[in-house]
This record gives C-alpha cells, sequence and structure tokens, in this order.
C-alpha cells in the first residue's frame, strides 16, 4: 500500500524521474462532466481542476516512468480540508510516491477576489497537515529537500534562518547531489509585480548554499511560467501553473492567455545530471 509522503525511492536503472506539478488552485470540487463548465457559475473553479486532473493524466501516459510526484505549492485557493482531500484522493490513486509542500495560497484566504490583486485582503490560516515542512526524499544518488516557504495571511515567503540552519545540516551530513523543492522563487524573475512577493532573505540563503557544491537544482512555483536561472552552479527551475499562467518580463500583474497549463519532467542521473523539460497541456 502506498503511504504518504515518499520519504526513499528505489529505481531498477538508478535514475529518478520526478514529476513537478504547482499551483492547481482549486477552490471547490465539481464532478468533471461534458456540462460541468456550463452549469458551474464559477468557471475558474471548474477550469483549473479540469486542467489539475487533465495534467496529471496526459504526464502519466507519456512514455516516461514516473518515479516521483512532487506537488510545489498552491494546491488549493480557498482552504478547506475537503478540497485536500480530493486532491489527495487523487494523488494516491496515481499508485506513485508523492509529496506536497504549501504555498502562500495553503495558509491564507483572500477575501472579496473579485476586486483587484493588490486591493484584497488576507486572511491567515494554519496549513493542512499533509503539507511537508524540512522533509527529506532519499535516493541513492541524489537527496531531495523539501522546504514550507509560506508564510500565512501573506503573499510572499519566506527561507527562514531556521530552514537554512536545516539545509545546512542536511547538506553537510549528506554529500550526494541535492534538489531543493520550494513554493516561493529565490531569484528575481525581471518582472516588478512577482518579484514583490519573492521569498524573503534569499540573500542569506545563498550566501550559506556557497560551500555546498553538491547543490545542483532549485524547483519552485508560485510564478505561473516557466523560466530557467543559474547562480553559484545551480540551476533554478520556475514551473508553470496547472491552472493559469502569468505573462513573463510584465512589470503589472498579467495573465498569459496564450500559454497553456503545464508540468516539469525532471530526469536526475546517477552520476549528478539533471535534464528537465516543461510539457504544456494539449488542447
Amino acid at each position: 500500500m502506498l503511504s504518504y509522503p515518499a520519504r526513499r525511492i528505489y529505481t531498477p536503472d538508478e535514475h529518478v524521474n520526478v514529476l513537478q506539478i504547482t499551483d492547481l488552485h482549486l477552490s471547490a470540487h465539481y464532478p468533471i462532466t461534458s456540462s460541468t463548465i456550463a452549469q458551474n457559475d464559477d468557471l475558474t473553479d471548474s477550469i483549473c481542476q479540469e486542467n489539475f486532473e487533465a495534467s496529471l493524466r496526459q504526464a502519466l501516459n507519456e512514455d516516461i516512468r514516473c518515479d516521483l510526484i512532487l506537488v510545489t505549492g498552491d494546491l488549493v485557493s480557498q482552504v478547506e480540508p475537503a478540497i485536500y482531500d480530493h486532491i489527495f484522493k487523487i494523488l494516491k490513486a496515481t499508485n506513485i510516491p508523492f509529496a506536497c509542500i504549501a504555498g502562500n495560497h495553503d495558509v491564507t484566504d483572500e477575501i472579496v477576489t473579485e476586486v483587484p490583486f493588490f486591493q484584497r485582503e488576507t486572511i491567515a490560516q494554519a496549513a493542512d497537515e499533509r503539507l511537508l515542512s524540512r522533509h527529506v526524499i532519499d535516493t541513492d544518488y541524489w537527496q531531495l529537500l523539501l522546504l514550507d516557504s509560506a508564510i500565512p495571511g501573506k503573499v510572499a515567503g519566506e527561507v527562514t534562518d531556521t530552514d537554512i540552519d536545516w539545509l545546512c545540516e542536511q547538506l553537510t551530513a549528506d554529500d550526494k547531489p541535492a534538489l531543493i523543492a520550494i513554493h516561493h522563487h529565490v531569484l528575481p524573475m525581471r518582472s516588478d509585480w512577482i518579484d514583490a512577493h519573492i521569498a524573503e532573505n534569499t540573500e542569506s540563503f545563498w550566501q550559506r548554499m556557497m560551500p555546498f557544491d553538491h547543490l545542483r537544482v532549485i524547483i519552485s512555483g508560485h510564478t505561473h511560467q516557466e523560466q530557467v536561472r543559474y547562480r553559484q552552479g545551480v540551476t533554478v527551475y520556475s514551473t508553470p501553473s496547472t491552472c493559469y499562467q502569468f505573462e513573463p518580463y510584465k512589470n503589472d500583474f498579467t495573465y498569459d492567455h496564450n500559454a497553456n497549463p503545464g508540468y516539469r519532467w525532471l530526469q536526475l542521473a546517477n552520476n549528478g545530471q539533471v535534464a528537465s523539460w516543461v510539457k504544456r497541456l494539449d488542447t
């Protein structure tokens, strides 16, 4: 029986194929039928759920073995246990090990979402107990380190000094190539509005990561777009949402209506190399 969360991944060929999905933004559960959208007054709720399920189904039907699913935050837009129950039921049904971390929407509810983004009031919420913090997933040749960067009641996140202490302990104790999974981005996206909600304390994070040349990869969500950045020999991937997308390099809040929902594959090789690519949902 599949246990949660994933802690140890074994593979037959010493390589690990990771599927990253992020920013699902479910706020209700609607049975998906041909008439769902027509009958549902809130199109976004229905479309986000449909796209999440379709993205997962498409990824797992590809010609690649999936060894691990990482969900990097914003599972919901409205914090309700029943929505998490639904998401976890779908993920468990894959029979693939998985792990989930919190995003800002998992610890924050927005009040009156019809007003412009910067005018919305927020209320802090407790994270679902199934969302992980400072969690290690071990493989023969890699270590995957999961962090919770969400701050209840806020859009921006933080890599706390305690988080960094924990990372340093893990990276000192194990010199296998390392991947960090976090919700908030840790390098600027060159977009003023989203960079106002970057993880705080990132300069301290990067300074203290400097001695660890076996830190190879960081993956994040939050930005609803695909970008690749590099710093200190680390490749930093930002991954599209399975729901709606933001247009890159815009200084004001802008949806990208031309970009389909997406997800990221990462192939972690036994020699410490990584290959990664984004796939978009077929239309």
